[in-house]
């Protein structure tokens, strides 16, 4: 893998995608996204506000518990500006969960009160649910669903087919499949989604991902470096020598006594991923 390639992945099952959502818009009364709360503006899709228009929008900043949490507040703050309700949320353990259902009732006030006006005052409130792969789509709808009935993986593309699931609160939300664009304009975009496992890791260079999130993490976060792997860090060291230095640490050697970088590199992406390197953000709006 060349230093200067970029991310680029868009299965043909993602076009599908844009095609659904245009299709299912009219049977819903708003959409929630969810975004990564570690990189909300590049871990959404940038056709999605074009295509659900004047429609009702809530945001869900999903695994905000390994986001830095004044910067997901100044997130927040963005994108209820832009006229959107958010919540801060974790879909896995169901914190900030509790507050969709009158979120939603909320947002959609005048549709319930046009509901009652139209003598259906127990006419369910439909909910689109968006979101690119890895985002936490499918874990809430079963969180909220009370049932495991969205198939859950790491992996992109799991959800195939449009599927209506009750939460109660006269509330149904319609899954889609994961949204991904064609094209990353922004190198940094994609890395980011690599960074946090949005594509497919069988088609990325470990090392070289590693090698570009440690330049962010030494930048921005170095005392979680220190912290991690008890390592002095030098921001005018090149990151292959930071890498190298976390694998001695680490004792990881191959034969002959040399690092395991990309052994090391792996570690190094899970443990961010996972958040063992603490409450990281890596956007800010």
């Amino acid at each position: 893998m060349q230093q200067d390639q970029t991310v680029q992945w868009f299965p043909g099952h993602m076009a599908r995608t844009r095609r659904q959502i245009k299709e299912s818009l009219p049977l819903v009364d708003a959409v929630t996204e969810l975004l990564d709360a570690r990189i909300p503006e590049s871990s959404r899709n940038p056709e999605l506000l074009e295509l659900i228009g004047s429609k009702p929008h809530i945001v869900l900043l999903n695994k905000c518990d390994l986001a830095d949490a004044q910067t997901t507040r100044a997130w927040m703050r963005h994108f209820e500006s832009q006229g959107a309700g958010v919540l801060a949320v974790d879909c896995r353990s169901g914190k900030g969960l509790n507050a969709y259902a009158p979120l939603v009732q909320r947002i959609l006030k005048d549709t319930i009160q046009k509901n009652i006006d139209k003598g259906m005052p127990g006419k369910p409130l439909r909910i689109m649910v968006v979101g690119i792969p890895n985002t936490g789509k499918s874990s809430f709808i079963n969180r909220m669903a009370g049932k495991n009935r969205a198939k859950v993986a790491d992996r992109p593309g799991v959800t195939r087919q449009n599927q209506w699931f009750p939460i109660g609160n006269g509330i149904e939300l319609l899954d889609t499949p994961g949204v991904l664009w064609p094209k990353f304009d922004d190198p940094k975009v994609g890395d980011r989604l690599a960074f946090i496992g949005s594509v497919k890791g069988e088609i990325l260079d470990s090392e070289l991902m590693a090698f570009r999130l440690l330049e962010v993490l030494v930048a921005d976060y170095p005392d979680r470096l220190t912290e991690r792997y008890g390592i002095a860090i030098q921001p005018d060291a090149a990151a292959w020598e930071t890498l190298e230095e976390i694998g001695r640490r680490r004792g990881m050697r191959i034969r002959g006594g040399e690092i395991d970088t990309e052994r090391t590199a792996n570690m190094l992406l899970d443990e961010y991923r996972s958040g063992r390197l603490g409450r990281i953000s890596l956007e800010k709006p």
